[in-house]
């Protein structure tokens, strides 16, 4: 029995180890985080106002730059971050997988979206600003709760919150009109992406 509970205690402990540990790594990462929020922030805005001034529906296809250049930029940013950080535990694994699931099923949806259009002719976009805004704060909230970090949670609760009005909006027939629609996206990612990384980097300047 003696040794049964101090095996308990290491297991407790080693985890404990890899938690605190896998922390304070994830703690000095929120240059990612910040990088995905200003990407989404400044081609969201962009897309927004070129629409407004030429009604060309044409400049929808920009929003296509976030995952050509967030994909590649991320993969560079997390080898330079686990060169500088050493070994990579499994709680690493875990969120870095959680995101990756994230990202490949939002490919998939591009391009199912893409099928529907050109095959089909029927345009079922909505369908991504759903899915981003359910599946990421989902994401996001899960990583908050694991490593105790509330600006993660509180942010993934209102692009969650925002992830609701939309689908409550398509269901009951609510036009998505850019002037109020557009605002509240952006907000979405700002309270996701751009606050908490920068809370997270001035946690990890104080550490």
């Amino acid at each position: 029995m003696e040794d049964k509970r101090i095996n308990e205690k290491e297991s407790i402990e080693i985890i404990t180890s890899m938690i605190a540990r896998t922390k304070d790594k994830y703690l000095g990462s929120g240059n990612i985080l910040l990088m995905w929020g200003y990407l989404i922030a400044i081609v969201s805005i962009l897309v927004w106002v070129l629409l407004a001034a030429t009604h060309h529906n044409a400049w929808n296809w920009l929003w296509f730059a976030i995952p050509i250049v967030g994909c590649p930029t991320t993969i560079v940013m997390s080898r330079k971050e686990q060169r500088t950080n050493g070994v990579t535990t499994c709680f690493d694994k875990i969120t870095s997988r959680m995101w990756t699931i994230f990202g490949v099923s939002e490919i998939v949806l591009s391009l199912v979206c893409l099928g529907f259009a050109f095959i089909g002719g029927v345009n079922c976009w909505s369908a991504m600003l759903v899915y981003s805004l359910i599946l990421a704060p989902g994401t996001e909230i899960a990583q908050g709760l694991i490593f105790k970090e509330n600006s993660l949670v509180y942010g993934g609760m209102v692009g969650l919150i925002v992830g609701i009005i939309t689908i409550c909006c398509l269901a009951g027939g609510i036009l998505l009109a850019a002037n109020w629609y557009m605002p509240l996206f952006i907000l979405a990612w700002i309270c996701m992406m751009i606050i908490p990384g920068h809370v997270i980097n001035s946690k990890a300047k104080k550490r």
